[in-house]
């Protein structure tokens, strides 16, 4: 059976990506795996420069005394990272999960990724590490990095958790937002929840037979599916829905129908990842 791949690290969202993955596991019967990775920076010290006046004596003595330093900070760092995926999987068992799989790796995030990804049902990350914990206008760059690579589902989790009761699709027509319509019209993870289907721009006939295509997918899956057509910019508007407690998730494509993209994500869905103080699921 796919896995769930949660990312945590010390920040304050770690908490929160363990709530979000337990509430997809109980609901999808799928396991957890627990993910802490430790890049370069956290084992290992700055080059140093021992050129120029520094002799050969003190050279070589400075450099075993940074050999000794480096070998402390990784294994402080290790320690670390066991602790943070303890406390990770107390909060996963205390919510009911027991298929639990706690994983340290060494290395980049994304070439650990490329050897989880394969079976992973979705990805779950909080919106910011604890590098940026507190930069409201920022987005984490190892988010970035993952949306920008995965193929599969990421789920960005919001600072504190909430029960998920109703879903609000930002649909647009395009491949990643229809991707997303056909999996929250199959997925177990939505079954009895209310889904609401909005779409930003004029109501015109192109507009109005892609959502209703949207529409026909949840009655062919035996499931309702409110629809909408707002005239206006997606982010106030979904913003507004969001701000008035009409959402409990979005789920948007990571790129637009426009052929013109970010060089990270569509920018739609960058400030709609910023500003949302919900979780969001992207699809590529």
């Amino acid at each position: 059976m796919s896995r769930i791949i949660a990312l945590i690290d010390g920040s304050l969202y770690a908490k929160s990506v363990c709530d979000y993955s337990a509430w997809i596991a109980e609901r999808t019967g799928a396991g957890v795996d627990l993910l802490h990775i430790l890049g370069r920076r956290e084992t290992e010290s700055a080059p140093a420069n021992l050129s120029g006046s520094v002799g050969l004596g003190a050279r070589s003595s400075l450099l075993a005394e940074l050999g000794e330093l480096d070998a402390q900070r990784a294994k402080l760092a290790q320690q670390r990272g066991w602790a943070i995926l303890e406390d990770g999987e107390a909060a996963l068992e205390a919510a009911g999960v027991h298929d639990i799989a706690v994983k340290l790796r060494f290395g980049d995030l994304l070439e650990t990724m490329e050897k989880f990804e394969p079976d992973a049902r979705v990805i779950v990350i909080g919106k910011r590490g604890e590098g940026a914990d507190f930069a409201k206008g920022h987005l984490g760059s190892n988010l970035e990095r993952i949306v920008r690579a995965s193929q599969k589902p990421v789920f960005v989790a919001s600072r504190e958790y909430k029960p998920v009761k109703r879903v609000l699709i930002a649909y647009d027509g395009g491949a990643s937002s229809r991707k997303a319509v056909e999996m929250v019209a199959s997925s177990p993870l939505f079954e009895g929840l209310a889904i609401r289907l909005l779409m930003a721009g004029p109501e015109s006939a192109e507009n109005r037979k892609a959502l209703d295509d949207a529409k026909s997918r949840f009655a062919d899956s035996g499931r309702e599916a409110e629809t909408e057509i707002v005239s206006g910019q997606p982010e106030r508007l979904i913003g507004e829905i969001v701000e008035g407690g009409g959402a409990d998730l979005l789920v948007m494509g990571a790129y637009g129908h426009s052929r013109i993209r970010n060089l990270i994500i569509g920018s739609t869905t960058a400030e709609m990842v910023r500003s949302c103080k919900i979780p969001v699921l992207l699809f590529r």
